[in-house]
């Protein structure tokens, strides 16, 4: 499958899009200034004291482009052990540091929801009542022309 077929699949067929029965955590990644939000839901499993990802899902307020990396970082981040799920976000964000602001924000957004409920997870293991953890995207989905354009007519 070439690599547009693939970004189609994901966009015609997103994988693990809803929420997850059983999930024991979750996070929100979220753009206040245009409202977009991810959910992300995750059902933690132990494995010989080793806490990994037995199933992942999320839901999306969001353009296409969210549910793409919805679906493709989800797909990454099953049967991920937690450092492993933290490597992939990190990946992801220095990733998108190479792109410009307005391309990054949406899949910064998944990424940070992931982060959320990893560590929402963690906080959970030393009180069972933690809320999920919110993160907020620092990129800009607006184009910098578009947000000149506002400054000078405001």
């Amino acid at each position: 499958m070439t690599m547009d077929a693939h970004l189609i699949e994901h966009m015609m067929n997103p994988k693990n899009y809803g929420t997850l029965a059983g999930s024991n955590t979750e996070g929100i990644g979220k753009n206040p200034e245009n409202g977009e939000k991810v959910a992300v839901y995750l059902r933690v499993m132990e494995d010989e004291d080793q806490p990994y990802v037995g199933d992942i899902a999320f839901q999306a307020i969001g353009c296409t482009t969210t549910v793409v990396a919805g679906s493709m970082l989800t797909e990454e981040a099953k049967g991920l052990n937690l450092n492993g799920v933290y490597n992939l976000v990190d990946a992801t964000l220095k990733l998108l540091e190479k792109l410009p602001p307005e391309d990054a924000a949406c899949s910064e957004m998944v990424a940070l929801a992931i982060k959320a409920a990893a560590d929402t997870y963690v906080r959970r293991q030393d009180d069972p009542d933690y809320p999920a953890m919110t993160y907020q995207v620092e990129n800009s989905c607006v184009e910098k022309e578009e947000n000149q354009e506002k400054e000078t007519t405001l």
